[in-house]
């Protein structure tokens, strides 16, 4: 969408002279000769068509309109100078602030982080979690992973990996249990749910075993209590590969057969438009994208 834009150095020469009513103290604040002033008042008001100010001998004033635009002209300069200065100081700092899933921090990220840190250990990594999208202008965020689709409006998304979904379990719950040989025998067996990822009823029917009620069994509000639940041996997730690694290679936990349901969705590193030319979030990038490609 092209927007519609007034000069935007007349807008500063208006917002400065409401802020003070006054032209002359506008133009001691920008450096610039009173005129200089009045003439890009002048010009904005012709481009807007209607007037900003009433002129007094003595006074100057605001007309509602003016009114409505000093105020909304002020707010999105204190955002552009906000997001102006913050860019400066993450330049020069050696901090990189990353939002991204709690579960896909506590499954995937964190446990690989010292690998980042031995490679470039001028780079102080800071992780924080949200489920919410992150705004780039007003939070101190550099860059973030998320799920979904990668069509998020503003940004710039790189596809960090795919996953399907497999039912894993304890290999103790497989040695007390009944057997466990194919889709249809869950029917025996606990159901865990992850509610931030109903998946059970999809699976299921892919795999044929319209018989098992895909409804029963506990749920939890993270995906890494599902994960520790079934470690533990309260009964078989379906897990989300890019979360479980680990588990799988430790033997915590086992797949009890190979049938994997590819994801509806996918992880993304997502930053601003004008990030990946910063040393330090295209050097946590690649080195994402370098641990996605090994597993």
């Amino acid at each position: 969408m092209t927007r519609r834009l007034p000069p935007l150095n007349a807008l500063r020469a208006f917002e400065a002279a409401a802020r003070h009513l006054s032209f002359t103290r506008a133009a001691e604040e920008l450096n610039v000769t009173q005129a200089a002033v009045s003439h890009q008042i002048k010009a904005l008001e012709e481009h807007l068509g209607l007037a900003l100010f009433r002129r007094l001998n003595r006074a100057l004033l605001l007309t509602d309109e003016g009114q409505a635009l000093s105020q909304t002209a002020g707010e999105a300069l204190d955002l552009i100078a906000g997001a102006v200065e913050r860019l400066r100081s993450q330049d020069s700092t050696r901090v990189l602030t990353v939002s991204t899933l709690d579960s896909i921090a506590a499954g995937w990220l964190v446990p690989r982080l010292r690998r980042f840190r031995a490679g470039q250990g001028d780079i102080d990594v800071r992780i924080t979690t949200t489920d919410q999208l992150v705004d780039f202008v007003r939070d101190d965020v550099d860059m973030a992973i998320r799920y979904g689709r990668g069509e998020w409006p503003g940004v710039t998304a790189r596809r960090l990996m795919t996953e399907e979904l497999v039912p894993v379990c304890s290999p103790a719950l497989l040695e007390d249990g009944p057997p466990l040989n194919t889709p249809s025998d869950l029917r025996h067996y606990t159901l865990l749910h992850d509610d931030m990822h109903e998946d059970w009823p999809m699976w299921l029917m892919a795999a044929g075993a319209t018989e098992v009620d895909a409804t029963r069994g506990p749920r939890f509000s993270h995906s890494h209590l599902v994960i520790q639940a079934a470690i533990a041996g309260e009964g078989v997730v379906l897990g989300r590969s890019a979360l479980i690694t680990s588990e799988l290679a430790s033997g915590r936990l086992v797949r009890p057969f190979d049938m994997g349901l590819p994801a509806e969705y996918a992880y993304y590193v997502v930053f601003p438009r004008t990030a990946p030319h910063r040393p330090k979030v295209r050097a946590f990038t690649e080195w994402l994208l370098e641990e996605a490609g090994a597993d």
